[in-house]
């Protein structure tokens, strides 16, 4: 699949879905209490590094930018979707959106105290999450800290249906393991890995562990943290 293939795929299938979306999972978050103690860390972590602008990459209609904004940081939304969007700048008028790609961000370099990718990689294809993830080291200030939100798992989901719209969407499942390899060879340094356990009880449902992903750009370039070198 080209780069052209899959975005132009994903942009569609979430435009289709956009009322649809924003109407199952608007209320999500106050049901993974796990989920917002993972995004209090991170947002902790941003404002304790001199904070700065945070992009919530992939941000769909809004709800996480929402949260991160509540929790003190100066987040603003990305998204493929322009009927995504539209969803996300009804709910919250006055935040920034802008429409984008992760694989080409049109952001300055060094510019953000830290980036958000909350379950929006799961839809680039492995051979394209390099330049994804060299994209994130870019455009992260020295000290910037990174979020990935995933399914874990090896197989690829593909729907053709969602809430009653005509999709046409992979859904990647990852190892943590490999992510974070995938981090450390764009040039981050892990700080954190956590596996959720599947939530099959509670109001949404879910097929697969979740996990999270918590990296940082080194202050110097090419160098640890520990004062070492690479």
């Amino acid at each position: 699949m080209t780069e052209a293939d899959f975005l132009n795929a994903t942009r569609t299938s979430y435009d289709t879905m956009a009322v649809g979306y924003d109407e199952r999972f608007r209320e999500e978050l106050a049901a993974k209490p796990l989920d917002r103690a993972v995004l209090a860390g991170f947002a902790e972590l941003v404002r304790e590094g001199g904070g700065g602008p945070v992009a919530d990459v992939g941000c769909g209609t809004g709800r996480v930018t929402g949260h991160l904004r509540g929790l003190g940081l100066d987040a603003f939304g990305i998204d493929l979707s322009p009927g995504m969007l539209a969803v996300a700048r009804r709910n919250l008028p006055g935040v920034r959106f802008e429409e984008g790609s992760m694989l080409g961000l049109d952001l300055p370099d060094g510019g953000l105290g830290g980036l958000l990718a909350w379950y929006s990689t799961i839809h680039v294809p492995d051979e394209r999450l390099p330049q994804a993830f060299g994209e994130f080291f870019r455009v992260l200030a020295p000290g910037g800290h990174l979020l990935l939100g995933f399914q874990t798992g090896d197989e690829v989901l593909h729907l053709t249906d969602a809430w009653g719209s005509d999709i046409d969407l992979d859904f990647r499942r990852r190892r943590p393991e490999w992510m974070a390899g995938q981090l450390i060879e764009a040039g981050l340094t892990m700080t954190a890995r956590m596996v959720r356990e599947t939530d099959t009880e509670g109001e949404f449902p879910e097929r697969t562990p979740q996990a999270f992903l918590l990296a940082r750009k080194p202050i110097v370039s090419g160098a640890r943290e520990d004062g070492g070198t690479n």
